[in-house]
């Protein structure tokens, strides 16, 4: 699996970005209001106007996310992270986006871990986000690259005190004999550490750029919304796809 706890701060909300719980203009309802409820309407039409292109792929993801957050959705930045590896076999494990930006998605690993393996050796990434509370889903298709030490630097430095001991103490993947000599060490470094342990040489940052992102969102009659931005030589270009 991969890194379970998340960071201190979501990254992916804009500063002074304010909320956007509002329905859409076919009558839908916003997220927080769709919360735990059957969907009364779909919003994603309201929220895309595809004429103009509306927003950035990775700028409505952002919104997409908050809006999951506002609504109580646990782990929002929780998703599916698909990579490929020898004779085209896909494996899948559940991860959490630390940091969204204009270009990239952020996640970070070890770097000995099947996931960074398969990476090094075919960077081509799938990535899903399901929020059933809300309605909504979004797929990410793109390519994944190991960003600078720096930047590993920098994020393993936003972990809890724990977190960053427990990646000192468990060599993710690796068969073990048994779980409690690793929680007994985590334990005793918990105990006996005077700071806060450095960023080590095999754990580093993932950036996805992305290719193609498909947002999805629930209607009641079934008809589901689904729009899909891929990356043009001039920017995004955006189709809307049957349900």
């Amino acid at each position: 699996m991969g890194d379970p706890c998340p960071p201190r701060t979501a990254r992916w909300s804009a500063p002074g970005s304010p909320p956007h719980l509002g329905g859409s203009a076919r009558g839908g309802l916003g997220a927080a209001e769709r919360a735990g409820s059957s969907l009364e309407a779909s919003t994603l039409s309201g929220d895309v106007d595809v004429e103009t292109n509306g927003e950035a792929p990775l700028s409505l993801l952002r919104r997409w996310l908050g809006e999951a957050e506002r609504a109580g959705v646990p782990e929002p930045g929780a998703v599916a992270f698909v990579t490929v590896g020898d004779g085209g076999r896909p494996s899948a494990r559940t991860v959490l986006l630390k940091r969204l930006d204009d270009r990239a998605l952020v996640f970070t690993s070890a770097l000995w871990t099947r996931k960074a393996r398969e990476i090094e050796s075919n960077p081509h990434v799938a990535l899903l986000f399901h929020w059933p509370t809300v309605g909504r889903q979004v797929h990410v298709t793109g390519e994944a690259r190991v960003a600078e030490r720096e930047f590993a630097v920098e994020l393993f430095s936003e972990r809890e005190l724990s977190h960053r001991l427990q990646t000192l103490v468990s060599r993710q993947g690796e068969p073990i004999a048994d779980i409690e000599p690793l929680r007994a060490r985590h334990a005793h470094l918990m105990r006996v550490a005077e700071a806060p342990p450095e960023c080590p040489p095999d754990w580093g940052a993932l950036r996805v750029v992305p290719e193609a992102v498909e947002f999805w969102s629930q209607a009641p009659d079934r008809l589901h919304d689904r729009l899909l931005y891929a990356r043009t030589a001039r920017g995004w270009s955006v189709t809307r796809l049957s349900p």
